[in-house]
């Protein structure tokens, strides 16, 4: 390392920090309470007494009402509307149906009802934009109530927390020389003790806070990806379809089945939701039931089939390309989701020690400021120097 490559990765590490570190710390704050979110709805909500609790609302048991029959009650609750989703839970027989007044209407006009298949029963509803404390932190975490473009700048906060990241190490490296891995100096200044815990606090969750870091980056271009998906994959499938006006819902046939049609196609697998026509899931003319797989990993990658919403008939049914695939892995592995709540309590000790390594970073570049980033960057040069 030459003077000068020692200099170019301390100004890529010290500005990249800077711009990123507020936001960070907001992510982190958002996300803790976010790692736990299952278990905190458990806690702070009402949980409703199934009929059939031991059966999954996607599953073909007997005793589960038709599909047609939950959304002739959904849309009997909710005059005016039309379906946008219908998702299921293979746990429970409780599902979700979603209306809205159009089947394009943005996510604040949408309502989301819950039911117990078993029974028929409502057992809630609310609006898109109501949930309480959990649903603020994470809009806040999501895209901070700004939609894409707040989306796609917290994107930006990913980048350049990978490319402090990668120079910190580097830096870490060459620092770290004449001492051995792990020092902590607690008897001298307090700003050195805080620099050696900033450094070793950040390599030992160095690894975790590259994943959280790209998974992060990679979920905030949610919407693009998933506009690139509609763009191409799915106007390939529904290609014969183009140019034809939207089916309007009064001409909708049997979701019953359009399920049976999509479970004979993809046997062995869980359906996860349907779209209905003209949403962001599916063409203007199609269910698109989308199936997940039956084990820890393929639960998590997604297939959709899709059936003429008019004729109940098979378009097509292919797997979601490369790109929608690593968005489905991220969304869970960047909250955790992966492991139960070992490892929800692992990524909350990591989040901790992500915290205390940005706020101690804030801290060295507030207590001295500019002299004393110069005086490091001095003593780095004079490491490099001494190893040519």
């Amino acid at each position: 390392m030459t003077q000068r490559a020692i200099r170019l990765w301390f100004l890529a590490h010290k500005w990249t920090s800077l711009l990123c570190t507020v936001f960070l710390l907001m992510l982190c704050m958002t996300g803790l309470p976010l790692i736990f979110h299952d278990e905190i709805d458990l806690l702070t909500e009402e949980q409703p007494e199934y009929g059939m609790p031991d059966v999954g609302s996607s599953s073909d048991a007997e005793g589960l009402l038709p599909l047609d029959e939950m959304m002739r009650r959904a849309l009997a609750l909710r005059p005016g509307e039309v379906p946008v989703y219908m998702a299921f839970d293979n746990e429970q027989p409780s599902m979700t149906i979603t209306t809205a007044p159009r089947p394009n209407s943005p996510g604040a006009e949408m309502t989301i009802q819950s039911f117990d298949r078993s029974t028929g029963q409502q057992i809630g509803v609310a609006a898109d934009s109501d949930g309480g404390v959990m649903h603020f932190l994470l809009q806040l975490h999501t895209d901070m109530f700004l939609g894409l473009p707040g989306m796609l700048f917290l994107a930006v906060i990913g980048i350049l927390f990978t490319v402090a990241l990668i120079s910190g190490v580097v830096l870490y490296a060459t620092f770290m020389r004449k001492l051995d891995f792990g020092t902590l100096r607690v008897s001298r200044s307090p700003r050195l003790k805080w620099l050696d815990y900033h450094n070793l606090l950040g390599i030992v969750a160095l690894a975790w806070m590259l994943v959280v870091g790209l998974t992060g980056v990679i979920n905030a271009l949610s919407t693009p990806i998933e506009d690139i998906w509609q763009a191409n994959e799915l106007a390939d499938m529904t290609i014969e379809y183009a140019g034809r006006e939207a089916l309007p819902p009064e001409r909708y046939g049997s979701l019953d089945h359009a399920m049976a049609q999509a479970r004979a196609v993809l046997p062995g697998n869980n359906p996860q939701f349907i779209a209905f026509p003209g949403g962001t899931f599916s063409s203007k003319h199609h269910y698109a039931v989308f199936f997940q797989g039956d084990t820890p990993l393929t639960e998590r990658l997604l297939t959709p089939a899709l059936i003429d919403a008019e004729t109940g008939t098979f378009t097509d049914a292919r797997p979601m390309p490369w790109y929608y695939q690593a968005l489905s892995l991220s969304r869970p592995l960047h909250f955790g989701d992966y492991g139960g709540l070992p490892l929800k309590l692992l990524w909350a000790v990591l989040t901790l020690f992500t915290i205390v390594v940005l706020a101690s970073g804030l801290y060295l570049w507030l207590v001295k400021g500019e002299p004393s980033s110069r005086a490091h960057l001095r003593k780095l040069e004079q490491m490099a120097v001494a190893a040519e």
